[in-house]
């Protein structure tokens, strides 16, 4: 929860002060500028909102899965503004985190049934989220550090 709730202040210190060339800068051909990392972790925030919400409605709803890739593609993340993706992932991260702060102890093992890894509870995604947003922090650290 500490991750969960510490991200979107993370992602605005690390970006506060950066130049649009910095942050739509690609560090290399078919990986994502920052803007766009930023952009992927408000959809995937939505996402996981969803997600969370469906596996409270009934244990065992199928999760289904998605390809980040062809959601940068149709969402044409390179034409978001970055401050529209750190409002967007800001809302629905404060959203989440109400909600997953609202749980009683036993709703944490709710669980879905996801179409590639199978049974998901609520703690697992949580904890999957959390990993999501430390790997895309770094990311975004290493690409803001490198010329």
């Amino acid at each position: 929860m500490d991750v969960l709730s510490d991200t979107t202040a993370k992602l605005a210190s690390l970006v506060k002060g950066k130049s649009k060339t910095e942050t739509t800068r690609k560090p290399a051909p078919g990986k994502w500028s920052v803007a766009e990392i930023i952009a992927h972790l408000a959809d995937d925030e939505m996402v996981i909102g969803y997600r969370l919400r469906k596996i409270l409605e009934a244990d065992g709803t199928p999760i289904q899965a998605y390809d980040q890739d062809v959601w940068a593609g149709f969402s044409n993340y390179e034409a978001i503004p970055l401050d529209e993706s750190l409002q967007k992932q800001s809302v629905l991260r404060s959203s989440n985190l109400r909600l997953l702060r609202s749980l009683k102890p036993e709703q944490w093992q709710s669980y879905g049934m996801h179409a590639e890894r199978g049974r998901e509870t609520l703690q697992r995604v949580a904890e999957m989220t959390a990993g999501h947003d430390l790997n895309h922090l770094a990311q975004i650290e290493k690409i803001l550090s490198s010329r």
